[in-house]
């Protein structure tokens, strides 16, 4: 993967990683009502988002074009 694509991925990657837990959007998973997992809805939503962002930067890592330059040398 080239470098430019590599960062367009990152960023990508990084502007969903905040949104689903900003003001707008985080309003609408904000209830206490539903239980997932013995926690209230909200609670649940962001560990939800912290698991799928790191995650996602596990595979960033692995595919990250200067990570595997610095393994070849």
């Amino acid at each position: 993967m080239r470098q430019k694509s590599f960062q367009t991925l990152f960023v990508v990657v990084f502007v969903a990683a905040f949104i689903p837990v900003m003001f707008p959007v985080f309003e609408l998973a904000n209830s206490g009502t539903p239980v997932v997992a013995g926690l209230p809805f909200g609670f649940f939503w962001v560990v939800l988002w912290v698991l799928i962002v790191a995650i996602c930067l596990a595979v960033l890592y692995r595919i990250d074009p200067d990570n595997a330059r610095d393994q070849e040398e």
